[in-house]
């Protein structure tokens, strides 16, 4: 067994006994294997082993390696989106995390439809209230969750967020629990299943497992130091 796929089955150990302390189920929560910089080869050797859900933050990054390998992984996008780089990622991705103005909304869903694509989203929420985070404020989440559910193209699957890296655990805790507050508030309002809370990397995750999280990305805990 390669050290990438030890390490990988190392952070699944560990999510399993956190969502048995929770009282959850591993199943609910997915690992996303953060690829960004690392050769295809690497993402070769997690797909053998059976691993299908991968993120890049970079467009031109996420179309090469789509390009060299196989077809029926599920690419999220997990960067800062620009609008000239939406068409490319839309064509590429299933998933894509970072959805945070209006204007990029309506630009995702307008390229999906010329497309013939319908890919979820994730909209980005600054819950932490850094300037050097994406993100839109909490109290403007509702406006953009109505015209998310809106439109024709894309499918509204929940929220995102990042913790500040030097955060303690306790604050971190408070952001990730307040993000898991406001998606079943939006749920509410929405009369819309959420299911999707995009919360936790390799420092935080189990943190955020606790407090709600359905989705973990890890890059530096399974293939290494970047």
């Amino acid at each position: 067994m390669s050290s990438i796929i030890e390490r990988y089955e190392a952070i699944r150990s560990r999510i399993n006994t956190v969502a048995a302390e929770e009282k959850r189920s591993p199943e609910e929560i997915l690992l996303l294997a953060v690829s960004k910089t690392f050769p295809v080869s690497a993402i070769a050797e997690l797909y053998a082993h059976g691993v299908r859900n991968f993120g890049e933050n970079r467009a031109a990054e996420l179309c090469e390696k789509a390009a060299a390998l196989p077809a029926d992984i599920c690419w999220h996008f997990i960067g800062q989106l620009q609008s000239n780089k939406v068409r490319k990622v839309v064509q590429t991705c299933q998933v894509i995390h970072s959805v945070d103005s209006s204007e990029l909304l309506e630009r995702i869903d307008r390229i999906a439809g010329e497309e013939n694509k319908h890919p979820a989203i994730l909209l980005e929420v600054s819950v932490s209230g850094e300037e050097s985070k994406g993100g839109i404020p909490p109290e403007k989440l509702h406006d953009l969750c109505l015209r998310a559910a809106a439109c024709s193209h894309v499918d509204l699957k929940g929220f995102m967020t990042m913790a500040p890296l030097d955060a303690d655990e306790v604050y971190t805790a408070a952001l990730f629990e307040k993000l898991t507050l406001l998606r079943d508030e939006e749920s509410r309002l929405l009369q819309k299943d959420l299911p999707v809370l995009s919360m936790g990397m390799s420092g935080d995750f189990e943190t955020a497992i606790r407090h709600g999280s359905t989705l973990v990305r890890v890059g530096t805990a399974i293939f290494g130091v970047r």
